[in-house]
């Protein structure tokens, strides 16, 4: 990041199990896995960063970009957060970065989870993230609308 000095990062995990595309609200500083992970790992109750602050909200109009899904036919809702397991663990880490190193103001960052191809095809999946970019490009201010989810 710091070499290329991207406006916006956007990590992308798969969330089968979910009903449409769910920008993420908040990383949280835990790591509890359910399963490992690919390289074996199996933390309980673990920080991400330690000494890190409890959380870090994206800096993403995540409503917005919602009801830019919902205008183009594509299932979307608000995620509260990313849960406790890898996609977490990017999405904290890209924020944190984001929070604490100076050489990165202003780059706006969040993370994006998209269901299995099953619930939204490949090629949808990849307009609809086009489509969030645009919206974001838009705006810095979310759109004051209800959009929690029990996610």
């Amino acid at each position: 990041m710091r070499t290329h000095r991207p406006a916006l990062v956007i990590a992308v995990g798969l969330a089968a199990g979910r009903s449409g595309i769910t920008p993420e609200r908040v990383a949280i500083n835990v790591r509890d896995a359910r399963i490992p992970d690919n390289a074996g790992a199996s933390p309980v109750g673990d920080p991400v960063v330690p000494g890190g602050p409890v959380g870090h909200f994206t800096s993403l109009p995540i409503k917005a970009m919602v009801a830019a899904l919902g205008e183009a036919g594509i299932p979307g809702s608000v995620s509260q957060t990313a849960g406790t397991y890898v996609c977490n663990d990017v999405f904290y880490r890209l924020q944190h970065l984001l929070a604490t190193d100076s050489e990165l103001a202003g780059v706006r960052g969040g993370f994006v989870h998209v269901p299995s191809a099953d619930v939204v095809a490949p090629q949808a999946a990849a307009a609809a993230l086009v489509s969030m970019v645009g919206t974001i490009r838009e705006t810095d201010v979310d759109i004051a609308r209800t959009g929690g989810t029990e996610h």
